[in-house]
């Protein structure tokens, strides 16, 4: 199948499953037919081969998806989280299995009528996007007003089942957060089934002034498990925005996010750490956009990479001409465990103004084999030395994570997969 045939039934996708016409959703398809899909030739994809991986793996003349039965969510679940609860069954919002009840904040099934829908993704350049604007059919609209500090975080979890054949979801989630107010938010993405699964999700977020937003997404999905994702986050002035991606497995993941600070006098942290082992193919996108004078941002993306596993890293930092007294700091560094593994980065900044402070950098390498000899002479043996400096390596990430049961959740995750994997 060509790129061009898969295009086009990708589009016969999107036409059948379409569930309203509105101007947004048929800008939207007009876009993608124009771009089709992504290829080598494509800059911001050109290590990334989301075409032919979709055409090996998906039937796109199929329009739709088996029906999602989950009896429990609870091995799905982090343990001993107090937590709003969202559960998304190959896409679709799940009343039954959600917890959302508590009179904090509004949570609610996604609809089109709602402020800033569309506004803050831009799917004018990026096809997949643009798939996911016109055909969206799941979504969760969360709200938090104004002089609100959210108590308990709000989890979202993605769940697929594969069991009785391939998934391919569109998920939708806007996110607006008050005046003065704070919310921390996690996805986590989990599957299963023998079948593939591909999920498009967008997810939009709007910070109001002086307000604050956490938000985590975490990756371990094993299996035929292929995922893009776009997360745009928007600031006002004196907002605080902490993001941290951690990809832990799964078969193909794109992740691209963007923090657009508009207003003077925002602080934004970017965290991301991948774990890649086997054939996994895992690209992180990531752009700020400094727009207004005196604002902060630190990026720190770390990963570690085993058997044919590729990575990609590709963070921009953009300070427009009126931000000045700009802060910007962007760092990649990366061990390769095996001659096969590849990374490929790019840290890049575009700086119109002439007083900032910014910097960007990033490093590959390998384990210190004479660390790893100092800890096999005092009697560890090979493997769980081994794991213990790449621990270290990944705490970096790790210990930015405020909420202790989260953190604990993923440390065992990380442990566990350092030690299994590496």
């Amino acid at each position: 199948m060509s790129e061009i045939t898969l295009a086009k039934n990708i589009g016969v996708d999107i036409h059948a499953t379409l569930p309203s016409s509105s101007a947004l959703r048929e800008s939207a398809k007009a876009t993608f037919q124009q771009l089709g899909l992504p290829t080598v030739k494509t800059e911001e994809y050109k290590h990334t081969p989301v075409t032919r991986a979709l055409e090996k793996n998906f039937n796109f003349t199929e329009t739709q998806n088996p029906k999602a039965e989950v009896q429990s969510i609870k091995d799905f679940e982090i343990p001993a989280l107090d937590a709003y609860v969202i559960v998304m069954l190959n896409g679709e919002f799940s009343e039954s299995h959600s917890r959302i009840s508590g009179g904090e904040l509004t949570i609610e099934k996604l609809s089109e009528n709602k402020e800033p829908l569309g506004q803050r993704a831009d799917f004018k350049n990026d096809a997949l996007v643009a798939w996911n604007t016109a055909a969206w059919q799941g979504g969760v609209y969360i709200h938090v007003a104004e002089n609100k500090i959210i108590s308990k975080p709000i989890v979202i979890y993605n769940i697929h089942n594969s069991s009785a054949g391939e998934v391919k979801s569109c998920t939708r989630n806007l996110i607006v957060v008050g005046k003065n107010s704070e919310a921390t938010v996690i996805e986590k993405f989990d599957s299963f089934g023998t079948h593939p699964n591909f999920s498009n999700i967008v997810t939009e977020a709007t910070v109001a002034e002086n307000a604050g937003l956490n938000l985590y997404s975490v990756q371990a999905d094993h299996g035929n498990r292929y995922q893009f994702g776009q997360t745009t986050i928007w600031q006002a002035s004196r907002s605080r925005v902490n993001t941290y991606t951690f990809t832990l497995d799964g078969k193909f993941v794109r992740n691209n996010l963007q923090l657009q600070l508009d207003g003077e006098g925002c602080e934004s942290h970017m965290y991301g750490l991948y774990l890649l082992h086997g054939e996994t193919i895992a690209d992180n996108h990531t752009v700020v956009d400094h727009r207004k004078p005196n604002s902060f941002s630190n990026e720190l993306y770390k990963g570690v990479l085993e058997g044919n596993a590729k990575g990609i890293f590709n963070g921009k930092i953009f300070v427009r001409p009126q931000a000045q007294k700009t802060n910007a700091f962007q760092s990649n560094r990366n061990i390769l465990l095996s001659d096969k593994a590849t990374i490929n980065t790019k840290p890049q900044l575009e700086i119109w103004a002439d007083d900032v402070k910014c910097s960007h950098g990033c490093t590959t390498g390998q384990l210190d084999e004479e660390a790893l000899f100092y800890l096999r002479s005092r009697g560890i043996e090979k493997n769980t030395a081994r794991a213990m400096m790449l621990y270290a390596f990944a705490a970096e990430v790790l210990e930015n994570i405020p909420n202790e049961k989260l953190k604990s959740f993923i440390d065992a995750m990380i442990g566990e997969r350092l030690h299994k994997n590496f």
